[in-house]
């Protein structure tokens, strides 16, 4: 049988994985999850840090997703990660913020992105509300006992397809739990998150980052490129990211590019924007058996 998280089965083989989805204007409605159910990507991203905090929306967007199920590599649903409103700054905003990873997961989404992910306390706080406190992988390593509540396991366990046991025992974060169905990552998007990367990346319970060009561009008050090519302080970002990464056993999100997909691979590249035709090449470059 697949696992129930496509996202982390492919990862798991050293498979790319892809997503579909923006920062906002994503359409939450019953409907539109029935549509998305049919997807080439490998997993659904639905931007709340700039788009709406809709929980009916996304409550009723994944019950679309499993009435239109399964997908056809025979999962119940494609992964579906969330990007939250709270931005990593410390571990105060993630503590007062708990209510909404809560809110989140207990919707049956398979993974959460935090923004702005800055300093090593904030990322353990974010691994540690995300987890059932009877899932103990790493406690006492680096992190503390899990802190999210029971009550909340029904609804995402009959979108998982579990009951409420098995569900606990999964929603925890791989790879941490390499039986776990729940993936975290992070947003090193800034420079004060680039300053501690190393440090955060070695919190356990992370399975992929990225480096967000944009806002690293914003925050150093640089253009994000310098005539033909990357301007060299983002490069030399992006390689300490990249690198922080794989030291870590972490995956690694960067757009794959025209004519630079294999190389980007070769380099780390596990996660991108879904784009059919890079898609391809990567997956023909891999070898890639499980249908979309």
């Amino acid at each position: 049988m697949p696992r129930i998280n496509r996202a982390i089965e492919l990862l798991a083989q050293d498979q790319p994985v892809f997503y579909y989805g923006g920062h906002t204007g994503f359409e939450l409605t019953y409907e539109n999850g029935k549509a998305q159910a049919a997807t080439e990507a490998d997993y659904i991203n639905i931007g709340m840090e700039h788009g709406a905090f809709d929980m009916p929306g996304l409550d009723q967007f994944m019950k679309g997703l499993v009435d239109a199920g399964p997908t056809r590599s025979g999962h119940r649903t494609p992964t579906v990660i969330v990007e939250a409103p709270v931005i990593g700054e410390s571990e105060d905003a993630i503590r007062i913020n708990t209510w909404q990873f809560r809110q989140i997961l207990g919707r049956g989404v398979h993974g959460i992105l935090l923004c702005h992910a800055e300093n090593p306390a904030a990322v353990r706080a974010f691994v540690e509300v995300c987890r059932f406190p009877r899932n103990l992988a790493g406690v006492g390593e680096g992190l503390g006992v899990g802190t999210r509540g029971v009550g909340g396991q029904g609804v995402p366990a009959g979108i998982w397809g579990t009951d409420n046991d098995g569900y606990v025992d999964k929603a925890d974060p791989w790879p941490l739990n390499p039986d776990g169905e729940l993936i975290l990552g992070l947003k090193i998007e800034n420079i004060r998150a680039l300053n501690s990367v190393e440090a955060t990346l070695s919190i356990p319970g992370i399975a992929f980052a990225e480096w967000g060009p944009g806002d690293m561009a914003m925050s150093m008050g640089i253009d994000r490129w310098e005539g033909e090519g990357r301007h060299p302080r983002l490069a030399a970002a992006r390689e300490r990211v990249r690198a922080a990464c794989a030291a870590n056993g972490i995956k690694f999100l960067e757009g794959f590019e025209e004519g630079q997909e294999v190389q980007q691979y070769n380099d780390g590249v596990r996660l991108s924007g879904y784009d059919a035709d890079r898609a391809a090449v990567v997956r023909a470059h891999v070898g890639r058996t499980m249908p979309v």
